[in-house]
């Protein structure tokens, strides 16, 4: 009798000692901590970081996912210790912060580029529009002035619609455009400028 109650004494202080750990355990899932680092995540890509810092962004949510994976193999265990994934998922939520920063800072960047790249397309189709009254005309060359002209018109309409593409946020596409323009408004200017240096050339020649 009395070692049989010594065994239930036994038994329920086991129970007890299992139920404190377990409860230990999940009282101590890193709920909070988690929900931080999601933010922080969403802060981040709010920012544009999937787009303007994609490698960076991709390292972030790898960097997650592995924590989760380690928080359910903890979960899965019955004495759980989520000391680790605690300080994991700080280290997350603070690169997460540091990945903001440099979509923030790679937004500028372009931001920069752009209008700077946007002011000498306009430069570039103001000198354009001189050169083509400068240009020798004869019967050939207003016909290709025609046309040389046209492709400024058509810069001028490209460039207006980038300058709308930039102001609504869109920095990478604008970018790509403003630059492909910029080419095309350069060659333009060289072009024009090579005609009128040989017509040049050539009239001083007949004049000596």
């Amino acid at each position: 009798m009395i070692k049989k109650m010594k065994n239930k004494f036994f038994f329920g202080i086991v129970l007890t000692v299992l139920s404190i750990f377990v409860l230990t355990g999940c009282a101590g899932f890193p709920k909070a901590e988690i929900d931080s680092a999601n933010e922080a995540i969403e802060l981040a890509k709010a920012s544009g970081a999937d787009v303007y810092v994609n490698d960076n962004f991709i390292a972030l949510q790898d960097s997650m996912n592995q924590v989760m994976v380690n928080i359910e193999s903890e979960k899965s265990k019955l004495f759980k210790n989520y000391t680790v994934a605690k300080k994991q998922l700080a280290n997350v939520a603070l690169y997460a912060v540091e990945v903001k920063n440099l979509s923030e800072i790679r937004k500028e960047e372009l931001n920069v580029e752009i209008q700077k790249t946007i002011l000498e397309v306009k430069n570039l189709i103001e000198s354009n529009r001189k050169l083509i009254l400068e240009a020798p005309k004869g019967k050939e060359g207003t016909t290709a002035l025609v046309a040389i002209k046209s492709e400024v018109d058509a810069i001028e309409l490209s460039i207006d619609e980038t300058t709308d593409l930039y102001d609504s946020g869109d920095y990478i596409t604008s970018l790509s455009k403003a630059t492909a323009i910029k080419e095309k408004a350069s060659a333009i200017n060289a072009e024009l400028s090579e005609v009128i240096a040989k017509y040049n050339s050539n009239t001083k020649v007949k004049k000596s």
